[in-house]
């Protein structure tokens, strides 16, 4: 019943995930979640981020951004980053994820999903039948206490570590001292 809720990998950040293991494994397509993913909730793109875009492309992954945010948002997120993008993508739905898939010309197969929540991101990524990577989501300063979802999240999080699935994982993508 939990397993839906699993991810294939988790990791600290967008930034300890071995890209290249994940392009030797053949997965050519990397969607993201923007908030608390990539950045804090409602910042722009830092040039950490913007740098990490870069590499990846460079790499020869195809890229692109789902998000339940407007276009407005995404738009001045991606100011300096080029890449594909789904707004108002009503995640946990299926339907956003396959079009992502398609829209990167990859599949599903290929497809790897990064995301910081696991009843939104993580749940519509296997619902999909989408790799996808849990990463710990970017807290504020003004963030004080988890709300209830990343309490319940955490309790999930305990089981998931205990699973077959934590322990086969994508193949060894978390960087060495990662989660």
């Amino acid at each position: 019943m939990l397993e839906r809720f699993y991810p294939h990998e988790y990791a600290e950040s967008v930034f300890s995930i071995d890209y290249g293991r994940l392009y030797g494994l053949g997965y050519r397509g990397l969607i993201f979640d923007i908030d608390n993913t990539l950045v804090h909730h409602g910042d722009d793109a830092t040039p950490e981020v913007e740098a990490l875009f870069a590499k990846i492309q460079g790499m020869g992954f195809t890229t692109l951004l789902l998000s339940n945010n407007d276009e407005k948002r995404i738009q001045r997120f991606i100011k300096n980053i080029d890449t594909l993008y789904i707004c108002d993508a009503d995640k946990p739905n299926t339907s956003g994820y396959l079009r992502a898939a398609e829209m990167m010309n990859v599949g599903r197969e290929k497809t790897v999903f990064i995301g910081d929540q696991i009843f939104t991101d993580i749940l519509g990524a296997n619902r999909s039948k989408i790799a996808c990577i849990l990463v710990k989501y970017i807290r504020g300063k003004e963030d004080t206490r988890p709300g209830k979802r990343r309490a319940l999240e955490g309790v999930i999080l305990k089981f998931y570590k205990k699973s077959k699935r934590y322990k086969a994982g994508l193949g060894g993508i978390r960087k060495k001292g990662d989660i």
